[in-house]
C-alpha cells in the first residue's frame, strides 16, 4: 500500500507543488520563498520521517501569511488523501518535545474531525521577516483539511524560534505515531463507527 499523494494548487496568491509520502525517510525538498517557513518544513519532515517536496510560489512581497496558510491546505490534503481510508493506523499520537528552555505537548488524533488546540503564547511579533502569528495559521489550514483533532499546548517557553520549532517537531512526532501502520490491527479502521 502506498501512502502518498502530490497536490498542485494555484490560486491569485499562490501556485503551490507539494508531494508528501508518510513511509518516507524524512527526506525534503522545501523551497516556500520564506526561510524560516522553509526551516520549519524541513524539520517537520525529518522528524515525521515523511518524505516531502515543496514549491511555492506566492505574493510574499505583501507577506507571508497567503503562503503559510496555502501550504497548510495543500499538507493537510495531501495528509488526509494519503491516509485513505485509514485502515490500520495508530490514530494517536502525542509528544512532549523539549527545545532547549521550551517544552512543547502535542497530541494528534486522526478523528476525521478537523480541530486546531492551539495555546502557544509567542513572546515576539516576528522571527526573522516572519510573522509569528502565521504558525496558527499554518497549522489551522492544515488541522481543517486533514480533518485531524490536534492539540498544541506550550508548556515553557521563553524564546520564539525555540517554542514555534517545538511545535514543529512535536507535531511531526505525534503524527509519526499516529499514521503507523499498528500490526495488531491490519485492515481495521481505528473506531467503534466503523468509519473516520
Amino acid at each position: 500500500m502506498i501512502r502518498a499523494h502530490e497536490i498542485k494548487r494555484k490560486t491569485a496568491e499562490t501556485d503551490i507543488i507539494l508531494a508528501l509520502s508518510l513511509d518516507g525517510m524524512g527526506r525534503s525538498e522545501i523551497d516556500t520563498g520564506c526561510g524560516f517557513l522553509n526551516h520549519m518544513l524541513t524539520l517537520f519532515a525529518r522528524h515525521g520521517r515523511f518524505d516531502l517536496r515543496v514549491v511555492c510560489k506566492g505574493d510574499t512581497e505583501v507577506d507571508y501569511h497567503h503562503t503559510a496558510e496555502d501550504i497548510g491546505i495543500c499538507l493537510g490534503d495531501a495528509f488526509a488523501a494519503a491516509l485513505g481510508e485509514m485502515r490500520g493506523i495508530t490514530r494517536y499520537g502525542n509528544m512532549i518535545l523539549p527545545m532547549d528552555e521550551a517544552l512543547i505537548l502535542c497530541a494528534v488524533d486522526i478523528s476525521g474531525r478537523g480541530k486546531l488546540v492551539f495555546d502557544l503564547p509567542i513572546p515576539t511579533e516576528k522571527v526573522g521577516d516572519f510573522d509569528t502569528e502565521l504558525v496558527r495559521e499554518f497549522f489551522e489550514a492544515f488541522v481543517r483539511r486533514a480533518n485531524i483533532t490536534l492539540h498544541v499546548k506550550e508548556l515553557a517557553g521563553e524564546n520564539a524560534h525555540h517554542i514555534i520549532e517545538g511545535a514543529f517537531k512535536g507535531t511531526a512526532r505525534a503524527l509519526r505515531a499516529a499514521v503507523k501502520l499498528d500490526p495488531d490491527t491490519m485492515g481495521e479502521i481505528p473506531s467503534t463507527k466503523g468509519i473516520l
